[in-house]
């Protein structure tokens, strides 16, 4: 398949120039004009600097400035190095480190964290702001849009490198999971096979554009030539009103999304009468919550999807039918994550590699064209992945007679919560640097509203008293605020195995005890 992101805009630019492309607020633009701006937002960063390879970050909430910054980095053949909205200076810094990405594109959301980023980061060296107000006499896409003329698309092969997306690690720092552009591009194909979408669609992106399940959505409206509209953050209100105004036909919502907008709208089904299609994931859906939505919304379709960072979004799907029918033959099926995409080979394996019989626990690998190339600048991470070609999840879970997959566990210690992956190391890493934390062990508990949250056993030095609120402040000047405990519980001292290692199971059971699903 020798078709790349930039192929589909060119398509549109060519067939249907006058199509609705973006609508944001009071500002709608055609393929036509979407396609001229931005050819001459890649002209100004190419005079900015930005050469075919290089790599260039974007702090921004979901507009159509992204989107735009997004096309046009491609366009001139960079690579997009997509920041969360919700991390620390620190962590921004050292993913722009990591990969040596000189150029940010920031929008004014973000203004106050730059100057904490410049300290910190030695590779940054351009600041591109969106709007020239904020620019000053330096650059901004405003001005390099009207300034530059409109340069050819630069020639972009199916192996390139589009992104880097930055997801959690072991060992306590991000690490940069490299998608090709081939990669997004089948993500997007198989994902149509099982979600489809029209040209006249109009599809809400709220789920933010940064997250490879946000960038998905937006890929596969681009590949479609459907209607971008777009909210900078998900508020109930916001979303119902948008919907009702722009007549949203399909959008992606994760699990405490929905809880929020089920329970702040009256008369839904009436107000979001042009919602066709969700899809929801990225984090465990409750099924109460699941029973509700298909029956609050029933005239919605709705589709689950499974995947990871590495392998370029959903790659198992539990497609609308078995939502149909919730107590028909399908019941038991909607506890699943589906089955897998077309293209994708899915095993679950015991210890030793072998195949697991029908209905045993083991290790979810996977291979295919979706999945990544790599982990930017880390061999021994990515060969550890990359097991004799097939990725491994780091999830546990089972396959039924059918082919349908089950999620009971995960391998990795990592945490989901309202949809963010943190990882536990991560989080213990920040609580060890306190001076009266002796010893630290976190884990994930249940929560009704987010899935699961981040809770800290914690053994005090000796002489030293801590509470909750004084380690979560310490946690927020050195990662992400969702990252830090929003509970924890104060021990004399931890449970630990002969070999030495904290026997979190023993720290979580108590917690997880009559839970149909177990995690953490």
């Amino acid at each position: 398949m020798n078709l790349t992101t930039i192929d589909f805009l060119k398509h549109h630019i060519r067939h249907t120039p006058d199509a609705p492309a973006t609508s944001d607020g009071n500002v709608k633009r055609s393929w036509k004009e979407l396609g001229d701006r931005v050819a001459r937002l890649a002209s100004g960063l190419v005079a900015a600097g930005l050469q075919p390879g290089n790599r260039i970050a974007i702090l921004a909430v979901n507009a159509d400035y992204y989107y735009e910054t997004l096309l046009a980095v491609w366009w001139a053949g960079g690579i997009v190095n997509p920041v969360n909205t919700r991390w620390s200076p620190a962590e921004i810094a050292y993913s722009l480190d990591d990969s040596d990405t000189r150029m940010l594109v920031i929008d004014p959301n973000f203004l106050p964290l730059l100057a904490d980023i410049r300290a910190q980061s030695s590779s940054l060296q351009t600041v591109i702001h969106v709007h020239q107000k904020d620019a000053g006499e330096g650059p901004s896409c405003q001005s390099l849009v009207a300034t530059s003329a409109p340069m050819e698309a630069l020639a972009v092969l199916p192996g390139d490198v589009a992104g880097i997306f930055y997801t959690g690690g072991t060992t306590g720092f991000p690490k940069g999971v490299t998608v090709t552009q081939q990669s997004i591009v089948a993500n997007t194909y198989i994902n149509l096979l099982e979600m489809p979408m029209n040209p006249s669609d109009v599809v809400l992106a709220v789920s933010p554009m940064f997250h490879l399940a946000g960038m998905c959505l937006v890929i596969r409206a681009l590949v479609r030539g459907a209607t971008l509209s777009f909210l900078p953050a998900f508020e109930e209100q916001a979303v119902i009103n948008k919907m009702e105004r722009d007549g949203v036909t399909y959008t992606l919502l994760v699990p405490v999304m929905i809880q929020r907008l089920l329970d702040a709208g009256t008369n839904l089904s009436t107000r979001l009468r042009s919602l066709r299609f969700i899809q929801y994931g990225a984090s465990p859906i409750n099924e109460t919550l699941l029973r509700r939505l298909i029956r609050d919304l029933p005239h919605v379709s709705l589709a689950q999807g499974y995947g990871m960072t590495e392998t370029s979004g959903p790659y198992t799907v539990l497609p609308a039918e078995v939502h149909r029918d919730p107590d028909g033959p399908y019941a038991a099926r909607l506890r699943s994550a589906g089955r897998p995409a077309a293209g994708v080979e899915l095993r679950v394996i015991r210890e030793d590699g072998s195949p697991a019989a029908i209905g045993e626990v083991g290790e979810i690998v996977c291979r295919g064209p979706i999945v990544m190339q790599g982990y930017w600048n880390k061999p021994d991470l990515t060969a550890a992945a990359l097991q004799g070609g097939w990725l491994h999840s780091g999830d546990a879970g089972f396959l039924d007679e059918g082919g349908f997959l089950f999620i009971v566990d995960r391998v990795k210690d990592m945490i989901v919560s309202g949809g963010e992956n943190v990882y536990s190391a991560e989080v213990e890493n920040a609580l060890a640097k306190h001076p009266a934390v002796s010893a630290c062990a976190v884990i994930a508990i249940p929560s009704e509203r987010w899935g699961e949250q981040v809770h800290a056993v914690v053994v005090s030095k000796a002489g030293f008293t801590l509470n909750l609120e004084e380690l979560r402040n310490h946690c927020k000047t050195l990662i992400a605020g969702y990252k830090c405990p929003v509970s924890a519980e104060f021990v004399t001292e931890l449970p630990y195995t002969p070999a030495g290692k904290i026997q979190k199971n023993v720290l979580r059971d108590r917690y997880w005890k009559g839970e149909t699903r177990r995690v953490g």
